[in-house]
């Protein structure tokens, strides 16, 4: 045989397939170090970025309860409708049915994702029901999601509008206490990743990067029972006398608290779709006036400070009138001679000029200034105005006079109410407080104990049947308070067509526990006397607050009392 002889060539091509093989591997090894090593991150997060999320966790938007623990705002889950635009366009075939689901117009969707096309998350529809997100869910359209989110809810409606405000659509407070206290509220939104597949389903939570911190829950001073109350009344009283608007504040005079305060007229911030804005604000800490004959009772209390006048000094009114330069001050009727008491009883006009006329200045603005007119209550409520208390110099007789029975300041209902709980709880007055929080270490000494009782005792014979506001009488309880027939200020003067009724007390007289202001604003026809159209839903709400909050009866010259009494000593024997 012959010997096999490789040649030159065989041998290099055998060298240069092994170094083929050897070269490829070589390039495997690298582009796997390259891979794994020198670039994992960046593989890793592009990877992740095609399967795994993270999605925020919506968080828990405090509860706001009244002060017996009935649910005022709640937030409730719901769904949220978003899309990824790129997504959502190539699945333009199955539009149809969404838009149908969700009322959108199909031109106006197309016209949002090719203007927001750049990016990755789009809403299509906030807090949709859940019953409407679970069909949206089987629709199965690619680029659309669905997100959980939490929407405000609040049980009484209109009834507690303008005291709780509302959120938008992010669950951040935007009117009255949701704003007021949005820090304590609102909670701390969460993120968490999960594993989607390519419908963009949630198949899997991976980790929980944060947690979601629920917002704290808030107790409110309001009693949901007095506020339904007050709102009732106030809002038949407004329809009956066609009136403009009207607000009502109902105050714990020990401690401050609000217990009630409504207006008219109000909203429903469960649906604002069709919101008027000028419904929004709460009147009753926002709008000032002027308010006229309920002033007289800190006039009263100035001439008792100043010395010159006891309870029982007699003030000559006759013959109805008198002029101050051109200024003429008039009653409706000549009174004669009458003392304070009476003065307040009948709201004359005459009587309580002379008593400022007799008194310094300073005498008349302090009381006022003291009782808090000009500043505002200290409440915290958003938008509160202090109003106005103009200082009358001794040479401006007018401006003293016409201070004396209500005209040339303005106060807001709520500092009115607090005003009267000064006079209620003997001189001191507490600091006004929308929270059940203790306000002893806040209360300011405003009037003594004896002239603020001897003032209760004159707005007691306001309420009787000689007086303006017999009106405002409760069974079986001792009422004092004062009524008010305020002209409404026009260009150059004041009208003699517009007014405002007012009427401010409180009761019981024996350990007054509640005060409450009424006004109701521009009250059409003949009738728009304080005492004819205020004092009467005083006496319904004040009634119905009294036996509500188990105040025991102190008139003991009502019949019923004195039947209940005498049943009950029967039982104890």
């Amino acid at each position: 045989m012959r010997n096999q002889v490789h040649s030159p060539v065989s041998h290099f091509r055998l060298l240069v397939v092994v170094g083929i093989v050897f070269a490829v591997a070589a390039v495997m090894m690298w582009r796997a170090v390259d891979l794994h090593v020198m670039n994992k991150d960046f593989l890793q997060s592009q990877g992740n970025a095609r399967y795994m999320r993270t999605l925020p966790v919506a968080a828990h938007r405090g509860i706001i309860t009244d002060r017996n623990g009935e649910p005022l705002a709640v937030s409730t889950p719901v769904d949220s409708v978003w899309i990824n635009p790129a997504e959502f366009m190539a699945a333009r075939d199955s539009w149809g049915k969404l838009t149908n689901l969700l009322s959108l117009d199909k031109e106006k969707i197309e016209q949002l994702v090719l203007q927001r096309s750049n990016r990755e998350f789009v809403y299509l529809k906030r807090h949709i029901r859940p019953d409407l997100a679970e069909k949206i869910a089987v629709l199965n359209i690619d680029g659309v999601y669905l997100q959980r989110e939490y929407r405000r809810y609040y049980p009484a409606g209109e009834v507690a509008a303008h005291v709780l405000g509302f959120t938008n659509v992010d669950d951040a407070g935007q009117e009255g206490l949701e704003l007021a206290y949005n820090d304590w509220l609102r909670g701390e939104s969460g993120r968490k990743m999960v594993i989607k597949d390519r419908l963009g389903r949630t198949i899997k939570h991976v980790e929980s990067i944060q947690a979601a911190q629920p917002g704290k829950d808030l107790t409110l001073s309001i009693d949901r029972r007095l506020q339904y109350l007050a709102y009732r009344e106030l809002k038949r009283a407004v329809l009956q006398y066609k009136a403009k608007s009207a607000s009502a504040v109902i105050l714990d005079t020990k401690t401050g608290e609000v217990l009630a305060m409504v207006n008219q007229p109000s909203y429903n911030p469960n649906n604002r779709s069709k919101l008027n804005s000028n419904r929004l604000r709460n009147r009753a800490v926002t709008d000032v006036f002027e308010p006229g004959s309920t002033i007289k009772p800190f006039t009263v209390a100035a001439a008792l400070e100043s010395g010159k006048f006891k309870s029982n000094s007699i003030v000559n009114t006759s013959p109805g009138y008198f002029h101050i330069g051109k200024y003429v001050v008039q009653d409706v009727k000549n009174y004669g001679r009458i003392d304070l008491s009476t003065i307040m009883a009948k709201s004359s006009n005459v009587g309580a000029s002379k008593l400022a006329l007799d008194i310094t200045a300073k005498n008349l603005t302090d009381v006022h200034s003291r009782i808090g007119f000009g500043f505002t209550t200290g409440s915290g409520f958003p938008g509160e105005v202090g109003g106005i208390l103009n200082m009358p110099t001794e040479k401006q007789l007018v401006e003293k006079a016409t201070l004396s029975y209500g005209y040339g300041l303005s106060v807001t209902p709520l500092q009115l109410a607090r005003a009267y709980a000064a006079i209620a709880n003997n001189g001191v007055m507490p600091a006004v407080s929308f929270t059940r929080i203790s306000q002893a270490e806040h209360e300011t000494k405003v009037l003594s104990v004896k002239h603020a009782k001897q003032i209760r005792m004159m707005l007691e014979a306001v309420v009787s049947e000689k007086g303006t506001g017999y009106r405002a009488d409760v069974s079986g309880y001792r009422i004092a308070g004062k009524t008010g027939t305020v002209k409404k200020a026009d260009a150059g003067g004041y009208s003699d067509d517009r007014y405002l009724a007012v009427f401010a007390g409180m009761a019981p007289v024996s350990n007054p526990r509640i005060a409450m202001v009424v006004t109701i604003n521009e009250p059409k026809g003949d009738v728009y006397y304080g005492g004819k159209v205020a004092a009467p839903v005083f006496s319904k709400v004040m009634s119905g607050a009294l036996r509500l909050m188990d105040i025991a009866p102190d008139d003991i010259s009502d019949k019923s009392v004195h039947l209940a009494k005498l049943v009950m000593g029967e039982h104890a024997q």
